[in-house]
């Protein structure tokens, strides 16, 4: 049976919503099936001799099509543009149930975080027409990651007050370790999914590093724009993004031959290691030495990767970063890690040196 988290809420597993499919219910309405594939065929897999009846209303890709706005959205995901997102349809007894299917694996390394969106918006809208049960395979995992979110957003609870109000209502769920870390950083981004943030940002650029140690080539889609292009080379999504950069935006210069290499937005903050001044024989610091900016501390800035870096899109392990423009050496990369002058490790990391770049603004 499934549990009620909230009124019109439940929380299940597959044999909660294949009884409901098959049977009917008098109470729920809609259903959030998190399983491994979006296919309704999962059930038959699953308990041969099932067989649920659905018809499709739409299925949404990760970059726009068949969704009702083709914003392109996906373009700042770290999901690749032809994933998809979702699926949605009628489905079983009577077609009478609402069936949205998000296709998501139960491991530590998936991305969570930017399915969130369309699962919660569900739940929401759900919860106004009748009830939902949200399930994944055992009710444990997957399904209690997107209920602990939902509870986040709607009740503004920290990560773990979520899970610990899930636990009255169902004691046994556990969300995996991966996905409690991707809740934390949603807390941190405010409850929503923010792909302008430093700290989506890092998690993008985990995950590019997670996908490139398991021998994947790196799509060059996933890297950031290169804001050194002419705006007449630039796609209309990246030249939106430039214009709404503000007139005084700073901007990373090549020392040499003056070509924009990043944008402020480009560059991926760290907190500072002791480096040097862990060897100071009982120096004082006044202040956080969290707080301390690494432009002071830092001989290098950290980038997310950019389009003009061939080398890394040729698919080396490490090598120089070079100008597009003059060919002068600006710093190097590795997607094993590089340790920051201050004796931070950034991995991966694409480094250009200071001494190789100016600061303007554009």
């Amino acid at each position: 049976m499934p549990y009620l988290v909230r009124e019109r809420l439940f929380i299940g597993n597959i044999g909660d919503a294949a009884e409901i499919l098959q049977n009917g219910s008098n109470e729920i309405t809609h259903i959030l099936s998190v399983l491994s594939s979006a296919s309704i065929t999962f059930f038959t897999e699953w308990r041969s001799g099932l067989s649920i009846p659905s018809k499709e209303i739409r299925k949404v890709y990760v970059g726009g099509s068949g969704s009702d706005d083709d914003s392109g959205s996906g373009s700042k995901s770290s999901l690749s543009p032809d994933k998809l997102l979702y699926s949605l349809e009628y489905a079983g007894k009577d077609l009478k149930f609402v069936r949205m299917a998000v296709p998501l694996r139960d491991m530590e390394s998936e991305d969570l975080l930017d399915y969130l969106d369309v699962c919660l918006d569900f739940i929401e809208n759900s919860r106004k027409e009748g009830s939902v049960l949200v399930h994944c395979f055992a009710g444990v995992s997957r399904s209690a990651a997107i209920i602990t979110a939902y509870l986040m957003r709607s009740e503004q609870l920290s990560q773990e007050d979520a899970v610990e109000s899930l636990r009255e209502s169902c004691e046994s769920v556990c969300p995996n370790d991966g996905f409690l870390e991707q809740l934390k950083m949603f807390e941190q981004m405010g409850f929503k999914v923010d792909h302008a943030s430093p700290i989506y940002k890092r998690f993008r650029l985990k995950l590019l590093g997670d996908s490139y140690n398991r021998g994947e080539k790196i799509d060059g889609s996933k890297f950031g724009a290169d804001p050194g292009l002419p705006a007449e080379n630039v796609s209309p999504n990246v030249e939106a993004s430039l214009n709404k950069e503000s007139p005084s935006t700073p901007a990373y210069r090549c020392k040499k031959c003056r070509r924009v290499l990043a944008l402020k937005d480009n560059v991926l903050g760290h907190v500072p290691g002791e480096g040097e001044t862990c060897f100071g024989w009982h120096k004082r610091r006044s202040g956080n030495p969290f707080n301390r900016s690494d432009d002071d501390e830092c001989s290098s800035i950290f980038v997310e990767p950019l389009r003009w870096m061939t080398s890394v899109e040729e698919g080396g392990l490490e090598g120089k970063l070079l100008c597009a423009h003059c060919e002068a050496r600006l710093g190097y990369f590795n997607w094993s890690g590089i340790q920051c002058s201050c004796g931070s490790w950034i991995t991966p990391a694409f480094q250009l040196h200071k001494s190789k770049v100016d600061i303007s603004t554009i």
